[in-house]
């Protein structure tokens, strides 16, 4: 029997703005998929309910991936595409894959012989380096930082030095309510020469974007809030 393709669908970054970050190759891959893999269903049910293409949510399956699946479930999940059908992976917001659990069921689609396809959408990681001016020849996405006060004071003096010694970018993200509280460590931990870029809503009707050294940084006022945020710095 022929196996089905994974399809590693994107999806909207930014609240409202689904139709315009959407191109016709997701929608025909929606239109013909009836079997999807999301990180949250409810989420993937809001995304694709939105996009108004006539898809009956209701015919639709899905299943979960998240941190919690096991090796065992995540090799279960591609069972429709043994069968021969067509599997779309959803991430909650941007590319399945990058800083996603998506990137587990592709791994494992590879290693059971599977076509994995990856679609064209937005994803704030790249839209970030793109916008920021910083090296995109030279760059390293982190993740999340971490919590406590000295240990994340430890880390971005850390990433600052391999930043300078490599003229490396750096990249990472933040739980929205504690991006307010990461750019006061930042402009404080930074070096004064330090390029600093805070690429907010990135997308959306209130997207922002600002890149400046670190000690104009110290003069500006920006309050973030719950806005989904990527940082990037790199040491000059």
């Amino acid at each position: 029997m022929k196996t089905g393709t994974i399809y590693l669908i994107p999806s909207a970054i930014a609240k409202g703005v689904s139709q315009n970050t959407v191109t016709p190759q997701v929608k025909e891959a929606l239109l013909s998929t009836k079997f999807f893999v999301a990180e949250h269903v409810r989420e993937a049910r809001r995304f694709i309910s939105s996009l108004r293409l006539g898809i009956t949510i209701e015919e639709l399956i899905f299943s979960e991936l998240n941190k919690r699946t096991s090796a065992e479930q995540i090799h279960e999940l591609l069972q429709p595409a043994f069968e021969g059908n067509s599997l779309g992976v959803l991430s909650d917001a941007g590319c399945p894959g990058i800083a996603d659990p998506g990137a587990d069921i592709a791994r494992e689609a590879h290693n059971a012989g599977l076509k994995v396809v990856p679609l064209v959408g937005p994803s704030s990681i790249v839209l970030a380096l793109m916008a920021s001016g910083l090296s995109g020849q030279n760059f390293r996405f982190t993740g999340y930082l971490p919590i406590d006060k000295k240990d994340l004071k430890n880390k971005i003096i850390s990433l600052e030095s391999q930043s300078r010694r490599e003229k490396e970018t750096q990249i990472f993200i933040e739980t929205p309510y504690r991006s307010d509280r990461l750019l006061l460590q930042l402009v404080a931990n930074l070096n004064p020469t330090t390029l600093l870029t805070v690429a907010k809503d990135l997308t959306g009707a209130n997207e922002h974007i600002l890149t400046m050294p670190v000690s104009d940084w110290k003069k500006y006022q920006m309050v973030i809030g719950k806005t989904p945020t990527v940082f990037l710095f790199m040491a000059m």
